[in-house]
């Protein structure tokens, strides 16, 4: 399943605050940082990997949702299941790294998405526990998390600036943080505007890596 924000996400405290905060409303999706904004302005130049990049981190976070409901309903089977696609979808997305920059770096990503994923599914146990110190360590490690693949990412394409990047995965954490706590508190009515947004921001990270990658390697990405 680490930069300027990409969406007006609600500050972390109030993410973390417990029941008022569990029914605040969805975060909007606004603006994107510059990058994104770049790619989303002119037709993709390498289309057949930006959808693939959009189907693999939608995948990401239909997953992990996944695993949230079936946490709120305590389904086993459907949670394990629900992780297992998590799981699996971090592999398919580490692989379409490794292709561009080579094994060891497809299996850098693999398991920096294991840190997001660890951080993901601790938030939504402590949520669901009701178990705010536990809650506020996961999120702590979301943002460290997303700290750690910037740099990566920014350091192996250089039109991927660290900073724009961690933008994006803040506000994706941010987006994890509202989710999980409307599906505990059972706002559904105020997760389906998340949802949205959620989503959303997925074609924002996967657009802009995909135009990065494209201007990088102009002559292997399609």
């Amino acid at each position: 399943m680490p930069l300027t924000l990409a969406v007006p996400l609600l500050p972390l405290p109030l993410l973390l605050a417990g029941p008022a905060a569990a029914t605040a409303p969805a975060v909007p999706h606004a603006h994107v940082p510059a990058i994104a904004a770049e790619a989303a302005a002119r037709a993709p130049v390498a289309p057949q990997l930006q959808q693939a990049l959009r189907d693999l981190w939608h995948g990401h976070v239909v997953a992990t949702r996944d695993y949230a409901l079936a946490v709120e309903v305590a389904d086993a089977a459907a949670v394990r299941k629900a992780a297992d696609a998590v799981v699996a979808n971090a592999g398919d997305i580490a692989n379409a790294v490794g292709g561009f920059y080579g094994d060891a770096a497809g299996k850098q990503m693999l398991t920096l998405l294991g840190g997001h994923w660890g951080a993901v599914k601790a938030l939504t146990d402590a949520r669901h526990d009701g178990d705010a110190a536990a809650a506020q360590a996961a999120m702590d490690e979301l943002v460290a998390n997303a700290d750690a693949i910037a740099v990566f990412l920014g350091g192996a394409n250089p039109y991927l600036p660290a900073d724009a990047v961690r933008g994006l995965l803040v506000a994706h954490g941010g987006h994890h943080a509202a989710q999980i706590q409307q599906i505990m508190a059972g706002d559904m009515a105020g997760e389906a505007k998340t949802w949205q947004a959620m989503q959303a921001h997925m074609d924002v990270i996967a657009d802009a890596l995909a135009a990065a990658i494209a201007r990088q390697f102009p002559d292997r990405a399609s």
